[in-house]
């Protein structure tokens, strides 16, 4: 970026121990005198309550985008929910969302005016500052960076104060060079989004590659010659002569799910018993960098849902429904909560890691979805996963299908891993070059 972009001719001390230095001509505002923060729902009183509004629980808030399907009735919504218009930006309050860069400039919502989560900040532009630079100003290293520093509430509910968006020492260039800076930021960033799309459409490919294989090994087998014969179920179609075919109730010595201690999160301390939650079963395996624990004592209470080495967690709720994971041989004491089934399987009938594969399948993957129930969220009840049919081989087979299958999926996922860490690498890039022109650090009006 340094060699690509040069620096202002002439730069002034900010004030701002963290701003360091700025282009000369420009000033240094606290962000209340320059935009307005948190406006009123009173303004839309006059409306009526029919009147439809777009509406955005915090998963629908991206990264820069916002997910516009929902709408509901103003009088709906009016009461207990952060208001906003076209034109507004949007920041989450709430970790992680904040550190993580959620946030968007709103357009396009229902009859211009949207209503959503209370974890929001709504920033409004006046006409000293250009709303797409306010805009960028908020996914700055400068922005979320300090903002982190001021959040305050216990772990996990650690929020963004209203002080810290009203008092932001904010870098204010003339207002034309405000727009050639947003001009400039829209042009780049979409080139560097344009190349993060195409290596994501590349991991999509690979991850059904992945699916592909698995389902191809599990169903097939790896002798390609071997004689086949119709299952019997419809959407499993022809397997093995010799394999069978078993209700994973019988492959079974264990179909359950643990539950939240009572009290929720306040339970969580910092050390103790690993309690995994859906978030942590993935089809790539466990990951606990954002693992919680429990007091002994409370899971000494939890005994029927104890994790044991070895055991298959299957996600049972939510939008993670179907995600499963092998829990390593060796694994420290963990506990789960009800959102995650732990299926135990009699290991001289079937092993565990093929069980984990098999899940991944689509032959698998079609009884999970077929059979969720729930009315306000997806589930799986236990007599429905019980009930799944799977494609059993002889125990030596199994081993050799799960050996083959840990070679090629990590061949894989190594490759899914590299793009993904280059992913990573554009959005550092594209974050730098944002803090870099909201700063001053760099000189893009010529860029233009």
């Amino acid at each position: 970026m340094k060699r690509r972009y040069q620096p202002y001719p002439d730069y002034i001390d900010s004030g701002v121990e963290w701003l360091g230095q700025i282009p000369a001509h420009w000033d240094v505002r606290r962000l209340k005198f320059v935009a307005g923060i948190n406006p009123s729902r009173s303004e839309v009183a006059y409306l009526p309550g029919d009147v439809e509004v777009s509406f955005l629980p915090m998963e629908r808030v991206g990264y820069g985008s916002l997910d516009l399907e929902l709408r509901k009735p103003l009088a709906e919504v009016k009461q207990g929910f952060t208001y906003f218009r076209d034109g507004d930006v949007l920041v989450a309050k709430i970790t992680p969302s904040f550190e993580n860069g959620k946030g968007a400039l709103a357009f396009g919502l229902e009859n211009g005016i949207g209503f959503g989560t209370t974890e929001l900040h709504v920033i409004r532009a006046t006409q000293e500052i250009d709303r797409q630079f306010l805009f960028y100003l908020t996914f700055s290293h400068q922005f979320r960076g300090m903002g982190e520093t001021q959040m305050f509430g216990t772990a996990g509910q650690k929020r963004v104060p209203d002080s810290f968006i009203n008092n932001f020492p904010t870098p204010l260039p003339p207002l034309p060079e405000q727009r050639a800076i947003a001009a400039f930021l829209d042009r780049e960033t979409a080139r560097i989004d344009a190349l993060i799309a195409r290596k994501r459409e590349l991991i999509d490919l690979l991850r059904r590659q992945r699916t592909a294989l698995i389902s191809h090994a599990v169903t097939k087998g790896l002798d390609p010659s071997a004689p086949l014969k119709d299952s019997g179920v419809e959407w499993l179609g022809k397997i093995p002569a010799h394999w069978d075919v078993l209700k994973l109730k019988w492959l079974s010595k264990k179909i359950g799910s643990g539950k939240t201690p009572k009290g929720g999160a306040s339970n969580y301390v910092s050390s103790g018993v690993i309690f995994l939650r859906s978030q942590n079963v993935h089809f790539s395996g466990l990951r606990l960098d954002d693992v919680v624990y429990i007091p002994p004592e409370i899971d000494r209470d939890m005994a029927s849902s104890r994790v044991h080495s070895l055991d298959v967690l299957l996600n049972i709720t939510g939008a993670s429904l179907g995600r499963c994971s092998l829990v390593p041989e060796n694994f420290p004491p963990a506990n789960v909560n009800q959102h995650v089934c732990i299926i135990r399987p009699y290991s001289d009938r079937l092993m565990p890691k093929l069980l984990n594969y098999a899940l991944m399948s689509d032959y698998m993957q079609f009884q999970i979805f077929a059979n969720e129930d729930g009315i306000s969220r997806e589930g799986l009840n236990f007599r429905a996963i019980g009930n799944m049919i799977v494609a059993v081989p002889p125990l030596a087979e199994q081993r050799a299908i799960s050996e083959y299958l840990d070679r090629e999926t990590a061949r894989i996922d190594r490759l899914i891993g590299e793009i993904e860490e280059s992913i990573a690498l554009l959005q550092r890039q594209r974050t730098a070059l944002i803090s870099a022109a909201v700063t001053g650090k760099i000189d893009v009006r010529e860029q233009v």
